[in-house]
């Protein structure tokens, strides 16, 4: 799974997910800082990556658009340090793997991890 790091998330997480074999990239990395979620969301997927990121925009983005790719993972736990934030992005990868390469948004909070297969269909949103 090739990922794309959003501005939220620390670039020291990328550093850290690729020391660990993960194709990783920060958009700080290859974007520019303040690139709108759209062009966010176009890289993604022209590089077939999923976008990790603190935004609630990102899954609204993709809910509304009907687009099937790319996956979207929505961190929605604030405080983690750049370790901590790594290890949970791996615990996910593990978890989600099959959801995550099919397209979906995965919505992740202290209470658990919730998954949303793409396209969401118009009764679904």
């Amino acid at each position: 799974m090739k990922l794309l790091l959003d501005m939220g998330v620390a670039r020291r997480t990328a550093a850290l997910l690729r020391e660990s074999g993960l194709d990783c990239v920060h958009i700080g990395e290859v974007g520019q800082p303040r690139m709108a979620d759209a062009d966010i969301v176009a890289m993604a997927e022209e590089q077939q990556r999923a976008v990790v990121t603190l935004d609630a925009d990102f899954s609204a983005l993709l809910a509304l658009s009907g687009a099937s790719s790319p996956s979207v993972v929505h961190v929605r736990i604030q405080g983690l340090d750049h370790a901590a934030m790594a290890h949970l992005i791996q615990r996910v990868l593990t978890l989600l793997g099959d959801d995550l390469s099919q397209g979906c948004i995965a919505s992740v909070s202290e209470g658990g991890v919730r998954v949303r297969r793409l396209p969401v269909l118009p009764g679904d949103r």
